[in-house]
């Protein structure tokens, strides 16, 4: 006889509204799909925008509606869903700091898995309070990086046991020659340095561009590529504005380009792929995880960021640069040492692929599917199992969660 298949519920923004939440959550489901063990489907938290969402979105509720997360415990307590699974960021939840989250953990009956994407190791007292509840009613928290465990024990109060750390994922993308890339989209013999996403004021690009202005002195050939369209959440372009605003002053036109749209999967790794340096100039010291650094690790580039707490862990081992925040000289320096050393740079690149090939969605996939299932045979045997870490050794193709 056939086992009944575990129904997982996603609580998330999801396409086609443009956030870096929806992509990944959209990822994580298409790849626990291909797995075909466990049912997934999501709860879509609209804001005031009306979407046409696809069948995989079974309900929605309206961020900004504070009966809607109690009313959404009720709902999930008389369905078939066997676990919920809360992707959180502070900012898609109503109320302050995302508040009206805690409506829903207080009422809903069914277990509640939590992945952080938001981690801050100097909270203030609200903050604090969120993550400490949604650590006491979840059955586990998952976390992206190893160094964010120590936050949540230290500064949260979490118990260590109900931490897991499970990589972001990466897709699987056919390796394309870069200089082939370069040609076919007319660049040539351009130094490539690309920083992707949707543009807002936290992202530090006006330091990147005023070290672009830097490196250009000594290396002409320099193309600096701004990925991504503004915010949803911006009131208007003057961020945008203000980067272009600076490209003049600094009389750089020729070697910085902005692309002003919201790019697909597709056209992301295209960029990667083809770029020599992927850059993360951001501001927050706290950003516990990125995903465009997620992708151009998984695609192996080499890297120059700010040491932001992911930035810190993924480019340890020599596996790309951290410059000082807000410290465009810096980033001039690790850019300038980089296009001049290419054997220094072949490493990095070739020490960030083997990080990289870790975090492909199938195998993230298989470790979180892991997890529910574990989790669902404890609420069954109402025992208690320590579950290791996501193990993966490349060379033999073996990977265990």
């Amino acid at each position: 006889m056939q086992e009944k298949k575990l129904n997982i519920v996603f609580l998330s923004t999801y396409p086609p509204r443009e956030c870096g939440l929806a992509t990944f959550t959209q990822d994580l489901m298409e790849a626990i799909d291909a797995v075909g063990t466990v049912n997934s489907y999501v709860i879509a938290v609209n804001n005031s925008i009306s979407r046409e969402y696809g069948d995989k979105v079974i309900h929605e509720i309206n961020q900004y509606n504070q009966l809607d997360y109690t009313d959404l415990a009720r709902k999930l307590n008389n369905s078939d869903m066997d676990l919920l699974v809360i992707e959180h960021e502070f900012g898609i939840y109503g109320g302050e700091y995302g508040e009206y989250i805690m409506g829903l953990l207080k009422n809903v009956n069914i277990p509640v898995i939590t992945t952080l994407h938001t981690l801050l190791k100097r909270p203030n007292p609200k903050q604090k309070k969120i993550i400490r509840e949604l650590g006491e009613r979840s059955t586990k928290l998952v976390t992206m990086a190893q160094n964010t465990k120590e936050i949540l024990e230290k500064v949260y109060k979490i118990s260590p046991d109900k931490i897991e750390v499970i990589h972001h994922g990466v897709p699987i993308w056919d390796e394309l020659d870069r200089q082939s890339l370069k040609n076919e989209m007319g660049y040539g013999k351009k130094i490539l340095i690309s920083t992707f996403g949707l543009l807002s004021p936290g992202k530090g690009i006006e330091y990147a561009i005023s070290a672009i202005a830097k490196t250009v002195e000594e290396t002409s050939n320099i193309l600096y590529l701004i990925l991504g369209k503004t915010h949803p959440d911006q009131k208007d372009e003057s961020y945008r504005e203000m980067l272009e605003g600076l490209v003049t002053k600094y009389n750089i036109e020729n070697n910085v380009k902005f692309i002003n749209k919201y790019l697909t999967k597709e056209e992301i790794i295209r960029y990667l792929q083809m770029s020599d340096i992927y850059m993360t100039p951001y501001l927050s010291r706290e950003q516990a995880v990125s995903g465009t650094l997620a992708y151009a690790v998984g695609y192996g580039r080499a890297i120059v960021s700010t040491p932001y707490l992911y930035a810190k862990e993924m480019l340890a081992d020599k596996r790309g640069m951290l410059a000082e925040f807000e410290n465009a000289d810096s980033l001039y320096k690790c850019l300038d040492f980089i296009i001049k050393n290419p054997d220094e740079k072949a490493d990095m690149e070739k020490r960030t692929l083997t990080l990289g090939k870790t975090m492909f969605w199938p195998i993230v996939a298989q470790c979180y599917i892991d997890l529910f299932t574990r989790e669902d045979q404890l609420n069954q045997e109402a025992s208690l199992i320590v579950f290791p870490q996501l193990m993966v050794n490349i060379e033999n193709g073996v990977v265990e969660c």
